[in-house]
């Protein structure tokens, strides 16, 4: 039956029966979307769980010690900062720590501008590339929507670090073991990215965006996937790319 064929909820549902159903009955989310193209609520959970992570890693493992992680993650970087003195090192690590603290906490701000670019470049994708007629702005509700399996991550990785569970090994980029990357050694920072392309809770969301792709633009789930999966194995390809260069 194509989505077209498929009848549209007799009722409104409010956004909290919105972000419920994306879980346990996604079909429903991504009809109502069709009528009401909000997304606040989403963005709202994405910047209440953004700041309890955020709080997590500042008090359990330290805004320098993520500082001291991200140079040594970077060649350039790291070799420019060990060729100053001590005291200069010193100082440098602090700013460092203060940038990323400033810049994890504004991370929801930076996830919604690209989160604006993406639905951009998929609206682009689906009406040009498949003659879709979608509006943008159901694209990036369903953007907003078919990401929210991924704030698991997040009040996993949370719930871990202030019960102190693998604090010694914490990587902020891929804070829980929910995906290969994960369980790959540090030494191959590349194979890490790649493999966190692989997470339980990510594909859940791609598989999501598929859907909710496909309804709002009346077109089947294997040719909307076309386009989905293959902006997310350019972005697989791209980080894991940027990684090797840079580790």
């Amino acid at each position: 039956m194509s989505q077209a064929a498929v009848a549209v909820p007799q009722r409104p549902l409010s956004e909290v029966e919105r972000v419920v159903d994306t879980f346990v009955a996604p079909s429903k989310t991504f009809l109502d979307i069709k009528r009401s193209a909000t997304w606040w609520l989403p963005f709202i959970l994405t910047v209440i769980v953004s700041i309890f992570f955020c709080t997590g890693v500042g008090k359990q493992v330290g805004w320098e010690t993520i500082a001291h992680q991200n140079v040594e993650k970077n060649h350039f970087a790291a070799d420019r900062v060990n060729s100053l003195p001590k005291d200069q090192q010193a100082a440098v690590y602090e700013k460092s720590a203060q940038q990323t603290k400033i810049v994890s906490y504004c991370f929801p701000v930076l996830g919604l501008l690209f989160s604006l670019l993406f639905a951009l470049v998929w609206w682009a994708s689906l009406n040009f590339g498949l003659g879709a007629r979608a509006k943008y702005s159901q694209i990036l509700a369903v953007v907003f929507y078919a990401g929210l399996p991924k704030l698991l991550i997040y009040i996993l990785a949370t719930i871990l670090l202030f019960a102190g569970v693998g604090l010694d090994n914490f990587d902020m980029q891929n804070p829980a073991g929910t995906n290969i990357g994960y369980y790959l050694p540090a030494t191959s920072p590349a194979l890490r990215v790649a493999g966190s392309f692989f997470d339980i809770f990510g594909l859940w969301a791609l598989a999501l965006a598929i859907l909710g792709t496909a309804i709002v633009t009346d077109k089947k789930p294997s040719q909307t996937a076309i386009v989905v999966v293959g902006w997310w194995i350019i972005g697989l390809f791209l980080l894991t790319a940027v990684t090797a260069f840079t580790a």
